[in-house]
This record gives C-alpha cells, sequence and structure tokens, in this order.
C-alpha cells in the first residue's frame, strides 16, 4: 500500500454568499462593494468595468474581485500609510469586493475616484486581487490609468514588467453617457494572460 499526497484545498464557492452577500441577494450584510465613492468622497468619480476570462478565452462566473485603493491625495486609509502631509479622507475606505455572478456577462463594476500617486514620480495605480475556484491562493495585480502615459512611463515597479505586456495592466479610459469608465479586463491564462505580482 502507498501512500498518496492529500489533495491541496482550493477556494471553494462559499465566498460567492458570504463574502459579496447583497450581490446574490442573501440577507447578509457585508463590509464592502462596487460603490467605493459616496457623494461626499473627493476626487474624480470614475466607474472601473471588465470581465475575467479563463485559458480558452470563456467568461468566468465565479470570480470574486477586490480593490484597494489610495484617496485622491495618494494616501491609504490604513494605519501604515502615516504620511501626514497627505490628508485622510473621512468619506474613503478605498476598499470594494464584488463578484462576477450575477450579471448575464459576468462582468465586474466598481464606482470608485481615481486615486493619486503615492509618492512623487510613481503613476496612481489600484491593487486588484482575484479569487475564484480552482485557485489556491489569491492573484495579486494592479491597474494602472491609460491616460496617465507619462507617469506610467517613469513608474518603477511597471518598468519592471516585460515591456510586451505592460497593456495587460493599462486600464483605457473612455468617456460615456454616465461618466468617465476605465475597462480592465482580467486573463487568467492564454496569450493575453495578465501580468500577476508575487508578493
Amino acid at each position: 500500500m502507498s501512500l498518496k499526497q492529500t489533495p491541496s484545498q482550493t477556494v471553494g464557492p462559499y465566498f460567492a454568499y458570504g463574502l459579496t452577500a447583497e450581490q446574490y441577494h442573501y440577507p447578509q450584510s457585508q463590509i464592502a462593494s462596487g460603490a467605493m465613492a459616496s457623494d461626499e468622497t473627493l476626487g474624480e468619480r470614475i466607474r472601473i468595468v471588465g470581465q475575467v476570462f479563463d485559458g480558452q478565452g470563456e467568461r468566468i462566473n465565479d470570480a470574486m474581485i477586490e480593490l484597494w485603493q489610495a484617496n485622491a491625495a495618494g494616501r491609504f486609509d490604513h494605519p501604515n500609510d502615516a504620511r501626514q502631509s497627505r490628508p485622510l479622507d473621512p468619506n474613503f475606505k478605498g476598499f470594494g469586493r464584488v463578484g462576477t455572478g450575477t450579471t448575464a456577462d459576468n462582468s465586474f463594476r466598481f464606482d470608485t475616484i481615481k486615486p493619486g500617486a503615492v509618492q512623487d514620480g510613481r503613476a496612481p495605480y489600484i491593487s486588484v486581487i482575484l479569487f475564484m475556484r480552482g485557485l489556491p491562493n489569491h492573484a495579486y495585480t494592479r491597474l494602472y490609468f491609460s491616460d496617465e502615459a507619462s507617469l506610467n512611463a517613469e513608474d518603477p515597479a511597471l518598468n519592471k514588467v516585460d515591456s510586451a505586456r505592460r497593456d495587460t495592466l493599462i486600464a483605457t479610459r473612455h468617456e460615456t453617457s454616465t461618466g468617465v469608465e476605465y475597462r480592465f479586463d482580467i486573463h487568467m491564462q492564454g496569450p493575453h494572460e495578465t501580468v500577476f505580482f508575487n508578493f
């Protein structure tokens, strides 16, 4: 008799109703949603939309996406961000969470503000964290903005990425009838695979 390796634990479907309960019409409350900014939040209002694709180009209908970002002044609402010269915004926490299973096209949408650069010489960005079935650990990437080309060109983190793949981290700006929208699709594998970071 030979011993076999215990199967690894993967992220299960529990997060759909445990972490994005309101989106799935469950009665539990949740700490975050796609509505990240209120009417009192300082900064330029933007919407981030996208879809998550597998290696065959099929939409993934059970992914959960989290965003974590600085406010319009470039400061995070976190105790480790002690830069007193950059003000906190009491009306902005900088954290959002949605799933892809409740829309017909399996898209995600966040209504937020455009973050300020967290440091001089750096491009503004939003941290994107992805959870989904079959993924043992979350995947971490960044969203940069297409209308910040000069700052993107100088950003040290973005410049560590192969130039042929940097566009997978750039959200494309569109003017719509409801305001500014940035398109950011996430590809898990394949020729357009998104660059993921190992932190």
